[in-house]
Formats: structure tokens, C-alpha cells, sequence
């Protein structure tokens, strides 16, 4: 068996090393997050909505699923616009984050897919994308800001 040349050692060991620091630089987006803000922009209309006061929304994300929870914290008797929850598979490649909306509870919304650009600064999350659903003729732009609340070790 022949020594490793000096330089061939070096050569993998720094690779190694740039291998580790891109995993080390995903966005990690695991966790439980609570939704703060929500804009959406549709047809040159902005509409901000403060989850903090009226509503309140959580999403969960694991490795390979996420969820969100929505409810009026006013506790209104109408239960189909006091709570709202969906879910399922989510890909994220870089900062690009698609969502697949397996369940939810506006069955229009099942079955489509949702493609995100993400960011974490400090403990806040933006998510911001296109929203399309040809079924329901909208198209929106949709900005989410989140505070993590729980992240996973």
C-alpha cells in the first residue's frame, strides 16, 4: 500500500471541510413557527393582516412535512372562519421552498403546489411566493413573516 501524497491529504480533508460548512449554511427551517404578519398583493391591492391581535397562526415543520394551524382567538361561533389547518410534503433546495398542500381544510386549496423563496434572519422566517390556484382564478403574491417558537435540535 503506497502513502498518500501530502497534497492529495490536504486536498480531501478541505473538501471535507467545504462539505460540512454547506451543510452547515441550509436554511433550517424545522420547527414551530408562529405566524406574526401576512401580506398579499393581488391584482395591485395590499392587504396586511397582524396575526397577532385578532388571529394566530402556528406552522409546524419536521424533515420531510409541514402544517399550520389558523384560528380566531376571539373564539367566533362561526367554526369555518374561526379555524383553518392544512398540510403535507415540503421540498427545500437553497432558499427555495415548495410546498405540496396535501390536506386542507378549503378543499379547493388541495392538490396544489406552492413555490417559496425562504430566509431566516436571527428568529424570524420570510416566506414569500406566488399563490396560484387556476380553479379559483386568483393569483397573489403572498409575504409571511414568522417567529420561530420552537426549533428542533
Amino acid at each position: 500500500m503506497k502513502p498518500i501524497p501530502a497534497l492529495a491529504l490536504l486536498i480531501l480533508v478541505q473538501s471535507s471541510c467545504q462539505i460540512q460548512n454547506q451543510r452547515d449554511q441550509r436554511i433550517q427551517i424545522e420547527g414551530t413557527w408562529k405566524l406574526i404578519t401576512g401580506t398579499l398583493i393581488e391584482k395591485g391591492d395590499t392587504t396586511v393582516t397582524n396575526y397577532t391581535t385578532d388571529v394566530s397562526m402556528i406552522k409546524i415543520i419536521n424533515a420531510t412535512h409541514f402544517s399550520f394551524l389558523n384560528h380566531d382567538v376571539k373564539k367566533g361561533a362561526d367554526s369555518t372562519s374561526a379555524f383553518s389547518a392544512g398540510g403535507g410534503p415540503y421540498s427545500l433546495a437553497g432558499d427555495e421552498y415548495i410546498e405540496h398542500l396535501e390536506y386542507c381544510s378549503y378543499r379547493e386549496w388541495e392538490g396544489n403546489t406552492f413555490h417559496f423563496r425562504v430566509s431566516i434572519r436571527g428568529d424570524t422566517l420570510i416566506q414569500q411566493g406566488v399563490e396560484k390556484i387556476e380553479d379559483l382564478n386568483m393569483e397573489r403574491l403572498n409575504i409571511e413573516k414568522y417567529v420561530r417558537v420552537f426549533a428542533r435540535d
